[in-house]
């Protein structure tokens, strides 16, 4: 996690216009990290122990940029649209390298996809915003001589149809009801 996290994070700062460094968590404001438009700039909580999160957030952060920057066809989508669009590109990319990161981001989309037409309605835009995290990814990993995670053919994304894919993120949405369900809110209650 930790090479792969240093290899993008380089990619990005070496390959495009973007900026990203690095802030203790304490100066963020309860957040992870952030992507400023006005100046094109990712910011990233150093300090977080799980390299896991702090990969997961860059790739939270990058997709703000490519889909909210000020040059996006998407600037202007109220946050909750931008935050699920962003958590759920970022869901996609860890799963590709075998992550399993749904504790974290099921919750957070179901925090701000209150209507449920969110996810389906930014489908083509997480998956084009995806397939690119995910070519890079691939890419950084190849370079770095790590080995990828067997796959199952199943679910590599890039091979799917996008019939396929929407199946895949229809099945997010179906969690996301699931965990935000009254039912499920009163487990997490009682936890």
């Amino acid at each position: 996690m930790t090479s792969l996290y240093n290899a993008f994070k380089d990619y990005l700062n070496q390959q495009t216009d973007l900026q990203v460094s690095e802030a203790p968590l304490a100066k963020l404001n309860g957040a992870k990290g952030y992507f400023q438009p006005s100046t094109n700039k990712i910011v990233i909580g150093g300090d977080e122990s799980d390299n896991a999160l702090k990969l997961k957030t860059l790739y939270h952060e990058y997709a703000h940029s490519q889909l909210h920057g000020l040059k996006a066809a998407f600037k202007d989508r109220p946050r909750a649209y931008q935050e699920t669009q962003a958590e759920a590109v970022a869901y996609v990319a860890m799963q590709n390298i075998g992550v399993d990161t749904s504790n974290y981001s099921l919750g957070y989309v179901a925090t701000w996809a209150k209507d449920k037409a969110v996810i389906h309605s930014a489908l083509s835009e997480i998956q084009q915003v995806s397939n690119k995290v995910i070519a890079l990814s691939d890419g950084l990993t190849k370079q770095l001589g790590l080995q990828e995670a067997q796959k199952d053919p199943e679910h590599d994304l890039k091979k799917r149809s996008a019939q396929e894919l929407n199946q895949a993120y229809q099945g997010l949405q179906q969690q996301i009801h699931q965990a935000t369900s009254p039912q499920q809110k009163a487990q997490f209650k009682k936890q």
